[in-house]
């Protein structure tokens, strides 16, 4: 991957990547988390109102589209699915729609790195409205996300086998 040319930018970028798919210290990240889950898993409730793996994926997307679509300045309601947080994924195990959620997933990321990769350095620093939170930490969170959610799919992987 190419190298940012700003200092700044190129930190965001590492903690994007290493987040979501590069090899990290800390353990695994949130594509390694999901790497080799079939549909069934995915589809899988620890218990009533509880989200599945497949539900944590897609909300993950949809964070990522929410903060490309804020540092791009786009209008909300572009996502690929209806709704916006979480989405409830209550059909079957189907491994088509898994494999699905899976690479909306992995474009959302891309499409983000692209725009941070981008973005102008300067602008690292305004505030979101309203007003709490700049660019440079919603950058930083959505890496943060990433880890938190990982964290989640790892247990209940360990949960699924108990």
């Amino acid at each position: 991957m190419a190298k940012a040319a700003n200092p700044r930018i190129e930190i965001l970028l590492g903690l994007l990547d290493e987040a979501f798919e590069a090899r990290a210290w800390h353990g695994t990240n949130l594509r390694g988390s999901v790497r080799g889950i079939d549909a069934r898993a995915a589809a899988w409730r620890p218990g009533k109102g509880r989200h599945s793996i497949r539900e944590l994926v897609v909300h993950a997307a949809y964070w990522k589209y929410a903060a490309r679509r804020r540092l791009a300045g786009e209008k909300r309601g572009s996502f690929a699915l209806t709704g916006s947080n979480w989405f409830t994924r209550r059909e079957a195990a189907d491994e088509k729609g898994w494999k699905t959620d899976v690479a909306l997933l992995l474009d959302e990321h891309r499409k983000l790195r692209e725009v941070v990769a981008a973005f102008p350095p300067a602008a690292l620093d305004k505030r979101i409205p309203p007003g709490r939170f700049t660019m440079f930490r919603l950058i930083q969170g959505v890496a943060c996300h990433d880890l938190y959610h990982a964290g989640q799919i790892q247990l209940l992987k360990k949960l699924q086998r108990a």
